[in-house]
């Protein structure tokens, strides 16, 4: 499989914290990867530094070979690369179907002025993360974490992305409502979209992933399948102190 995302000897420091020390790795076109460590362990961060929302110190972000690290937020997302976040971050002002319909629409201002209504495909990408339709008029704020974190998965969907980054995206979800995202995620990655993953439900985690990448203290520790990785000496002592 040709790689698609690749991280080079990243380093990102917040004054004298090193956040990420010389952190790399690559993600194939149509894989699932796990980037797993403790809390602290820079795994938000990297998200955070791939999105450019932080800007690296030193190293290299590539998108198709495309150096990311000096382009906007929005330019990443319009070249295909989109994440969720550990705290949903809806549009206050806006109604949940607004708040998806802001991902379908073009960078051309003639063109949004222009477009017809996305309100058709808005719904149907609210369904396919189990958002209900009495939902859509709501306020996010009237939403439940479990009905957040789809609003989150659909607006991110929205951007028709190539790349989803998901940072805990089962975070406060039912068992049912895992299994629902589980079987959305798969079904995407049937079509061909890329993940890496971030979270601390492990158990749904394992089934969803080719490969699983460990990381603590900012630093890379180890790589491979989710058994393996979990078996490392040094992963099982940054995850249980022994």
């Amino acid at each position: 499989m040709s790689r698609i995302l690749e991280l080079e000897h990243v380093v990102k420091r917040f004054g004298g914290l090193v956040a990420t020390n010389d952190m790399s790795f690559e993600v194939a076109k149509g894989e699932s990867v796990g980037l797993i460590g403790p809390n602290g362990a820079g795994k938000t961060t990297i998200f955070s530094l791939i999105m450019g929302e932080h800007k690296v110190n030193s190293g290299s972000i590539r998108l198709h070979g495309e150096e990311l690290t000096k382009l906007a937020t929005h330019k990443r997302i319009r070249r295909g690369i989109a994440r969720t976040y550990q705290v949903p971050r809806p549009f206050a002002d806006m109604d949940v179907l607004a708040n998806i319909e802001v991902g379908l629409m073009p960078d051309s201002i003639w063109a949004m002025l222009t477009a017809g209504s996305d309100d058709d495909e808005g719904r149907a990408i609210a369904r396919s993360v189990g958002l209900a339709e009495t939902d859509l008029h709501r306020d996010p704020a009237e939403l439940s974490m479990g009905d957040l974190r789809k609003l989150e998965l659909a607006r991110t969907l929205a951007t028709r992305p190539e790349v989803m980054l998901l940072d805990e995206v089962f975070a406060g979800l039912t068992t049912g409502e895992i299994e629902q995202i589980s079987g959305l995620l798969r079904e995407k990655r049937q079509e061909g979209m890329t993940y890496v993953i971030v979270s601390h439900d492990l158990r749904s985690l394992e089934p969803l992933i080719d490969r699983a990448i460990a990381m603590t203290q900012g630093t890379f520790v180890c790589q491979g399948s989710y058994g393996d990785v979990m078996n490392d000496e040094a992963v099982r002592m940054a995850y249980l102190g022994h």
